[in-house]
């Protein structure tokens, strides 16, 4: 009896490959020269990758500086306004109420279809401010 799977168990013949040819002169050159401009430009692409880092980072602090003193400056305006709302609260007299309202209205008329009108509230404060309203 012959063995059918004897064609399995014989290791298997190397197949011939082609000798190796040696590459031209010319192709050997161009890959150097070609590795050699690459590496150039890779070199380059990281200088001016540095170079836009520190510009990043220098226009990053600039605008932090800027946004410190933005704040800084809102910080103070808001402090000016506060005393000078506490300077008003303390101040107040009985008698000035209407005073103090019609400071806080906008007697100017805007003209516009969706606004309504509200002359007449702005004319009743008007008189009030002039002749309060005496209390009994």
């Amino acid at each position: 009896m012959s063995n059918p799977f004897k064609l399995f168990s014989q290791p298997p013949t190397p197949a011939k490959t082609p000798p190796i040819r040696e590459e031209p002169e010319k192709i050997k050159k161009w890959r150097e020269a070609q590795k050699q401009r690459l590496e150039e430009k890779d070199a380059e692409e990281e200088k001016k990758k540095e170079e836009m880092r520190k510009a990043a980072k220098k226009e990053l602090e600039e605008w932090y500086r800027h946004h410190e003193e933005l704040i800084a400056k809102t910080k103070a305006a808001n402090r000016n306004a506060e005393k000078q709302f506490v300077a008003e609260v303390d101040d107040i007299e009985p008698g000035t109420e209407w005073e103090r309202i019609a400071k806080l209205c906008d007697f100017n008329p805007k003209v516009g279809r969706t606004n309504k009108d509200v002359s007449r509230m702005r004319s009743i404060i008007l008189q009030l401010k002039q002749t309060p309203l005496k209390k009994d």
